[in-house]
């Protein structure tokens, strides 16, 4: 009888959500297009995750970076927060999951901080899934705040005194950090939670990255072995 391949599912995966703008470029359609099916894939992603017994999934929604963009492109992603943020979260919460955001929140229009706001007021504290959205989210002032915290709380620079004062403190490390889109690069993503993630880059543009996708970034996950700098 043939052997059957045990498939080793990380615990947290992170996501870089590259190439919206791309992938509408390619269909001669605006941004604001890819943004839109960007943010549709993005939950569809949510869904198979937690199907796959994935406990937290992380994706990279709007760098602080991402703020200096055409006032046209963040407004049109703005009103598609504020359109369907609280009804895609809602269908994730009927599922089972929670929600929680990363990011300097204070960044945003006072409009969308209320929305996302409502959001995560309404997931629940004990679900068995957490989706995690990266918003307004740069991770060098991530750290650099956290390293100020600790200054200000009178504790010791430690690693784990830092690391307890990040936007995702309580959430374990990623285990795979996936992009999409081409490019190989972290770009101010999970640095410090990064140290020992296994790295996955996929030349498929973010809203064309379906399940079948992500299914293959977890079975080459799990033909890696993870030495975390061990023999």
């Amino acid at each position: 009888m043939a052997e059957v391949a045990t498939v080793k599912t990380p615990r947290h995966v992170a996501i870089i959500m590259d190439g919206n703008g791309r992938w509408a470029k390619k269909r001669l359609l605006p941004r604001s297009a890819g943004h839109s099916a960007g943010m549709n894939r993005m939950i569809g992603l949510a869904e198979r995750a937690k199907k796959l017994g994935i406990r937290y999934l992380t994706v990279y929604a709007l760098s602080t970076e991402n703020l200096a963009r055409p006032k046209d492109e963040l407004d049109g992603l703005y009103s598609l927060i504020k359109k369907y943020f609280l009804k895609n979260v809602d269908a994730l919460i009927g599922g089972g999951a929670a929600l929680r955001v990363a990011g300097n929140l204070s960044l945003l229009p006072e409009d969308v901080r209320q929305v996302v706001n409502q959001g995560v007021a309404r997931s629940p504290k004990d679900a068995e899934f957490t989706f995690c959205i990266a918003l307004a989210y740069g991770s060098r002032r991530e750290i650099a705040d956290a390293c100020s915290a600790a200054v200000s709380d009178g504790a010791a620079i430690t690693e784990q005194e830092i690391s307890s004062r990040l936007y995702t403190a309580g959430m374990p490390d990623p285990d795979l950090i996936i992009r999409t889109g081409g490019e190989k690069r972290l770009s101010n993503f999970l640095l410090w939670q990064a140290a020992y993630a296994e790295l996955y880059f996929s030349d498929v543009l973010f809203p064309d990255f379906t399940d079948e996708c992500l299914d293959m970034a977890i079975a080459d996950y799990s033909g890696r072995v993870r030495r975390f700098g061990k023999l």
